[in-house]
């Protein structure tokens, strides 16, 4: 049985790029089409099925449709039956930033007559219709902290399927009497772990040194905790993709950043190396009086 074909949807909330998504599919080879009814997908399925030329295909449909815009739901959730890979990706804007664009550029929202020119309810609205396509996309993309060669990123990402360079993992050590890392999404409290502190030969050494590393982990509940992480973060990275997030900071606390921490975040570099390319590691505290 021959390959089936692609067909991308573009949708989602207005003022959050979809144009500026169809245009580069357009660029790597997609024969795009924009602001289709929802009502016209299933025949123009079928008017293209025979053209073997358009293998690729990207159609933008949003509430520009706004007859019958519940019908794409339904049709997404009955992709099976067409002979397309069907991805939709779902492209999504905060509301004050978006606020801001259609300042700048002046456009009119679709909605905005309804509410008497006020974008915000038009925006709310507008959420609100697009609620069960959102609930039911592939991926989320949040375009609001993201620049237009950063969401072609993204997108080459999703098309081509090469997610080995999209999220940028920096692990950290510090040490909590030094205080918390600001820049950290997460931060994890080791200071539960046996401490190599207070071993004589071990005080003067740091996480980096074999010993104090597999003091560390010659402890079961030290290797628990490092497999917990693990599994929570290789859990929520991809997730975090789908979410348009490229970027995550995990920080690992002791007391003085210098020994547990340390071992710590060395462990769950190297375990994100094998997984991911962008993974780096720093240790703020290490060697701090």
């Amino acid at each position: 049985m021959a390959d089936k074909k692609e067909l991308v949807i573009v949708t989602g909330v207005s003022g959050a790029g979809k144009s500026t998504a169809i245009g580069f599919m357009e660029d790597i080879g997609y024969y795009c089409v924009d602001n289709m009814p929802p009502l016209l997908l299933n025949t123009f399925l079928e008017l293209i099925e025979s053209k073997s030329e358009r293998s690729k295909i990207a159609i933008v449909i949003d509430i520009r449709s706004t007859e019958n815009f519940d019908l794409l739901a339904e049709t997404i959730n009955q992709k099976e039956q067409f002979h397309y890979n069907i991805k939709v990706v779902y492209l999504d804007i905060k509301t004050h930033i978006a606020l801001k664009r259609y300042k700048l550029t002046r456009r009119k929202h679709p909605f905005s007559d309804r509410f008497n020119g006020n974008i915000s309810q038009a925006l709310a609205y507008e959420r609100e219709i697009l609620a069960p396509v959102r609930s039911i996309s592939d991926y989320i993309v949040d375009t609001s902290d993201i620049s237009a060669n950063q969401l072609r990123d993204r997108l080459t990402q999703i098309l081509l399927g090469n997610d080995r360079e999209i999220m940028n993992i920096h692990v950290m050590s510090f040490g909590f009497k030094h205080g918390i890392p600001t820049e950290a999404d997460f931060v994890i409290d080791v200071r539960c772990l046996p401490n190599p502190y207070w071993v004589e030969n071990l005080r003067s050494k740091t996480g980096l040194d074999e010993e104090v590393k597999n003091y560390v982990f010659s402890f079961q509940e030290s290797n628990q905790l490092l497999e917990k992480l693990v599994d929570m973060l290789d859990f929520l990275n991809p997730l975090y993709i789908k979410e348009g997030k490229s970027q995550i900071v995990i920080a690992i606390g002791c007391t003085g950043g210098n020994h547990r921490s340390v071992a710590i975040a060395e462990s769950l570099k190297n375990h994100f190396c094998v997984r991911w390319d962008n993974v780096s590691v720093n240790h703020r505290d290490i060697n701090r009086n």
